[in-house]
């Protein structure tokens, strides 16, 4: 092959226009956040007595993130 034919490494990521798209490397995210959102499901639900402690817990194990970084700030005095 000479150098026209040779494919270059991350051709595999342009679109029509050249632009770089990297979707096959960014599910790491998202893994870790259904993790997290599957723990605090069982913590908050282990800790429920009512049907409306079930709920709540639901709700709040969906936003657990929005918790963890009030604390977080909170704890720096931001």
């Amino acid at each position: 092959m000479d150098k026209k034919e040779t494919k270059d490494s991350n051709d595999c990521c342009k679109d029509w226009r050249g632009m770089h798209h990297h979707k096959h490397h960014g599910a790491g995210g998202g893994a870790l956040y259904g993790l997290g959102i599957f723990g605090a499901a069982v913590y908050y639900f282990q800790h429920a007595v009512t049907s409306s402690d079930y709920i709540l817990g639901f709700i709040k194990a969906l936003v657990w993130p929005a918790f963890l970084i009030h604390k977080l700030f909170t704890l720096l005095g931001m």
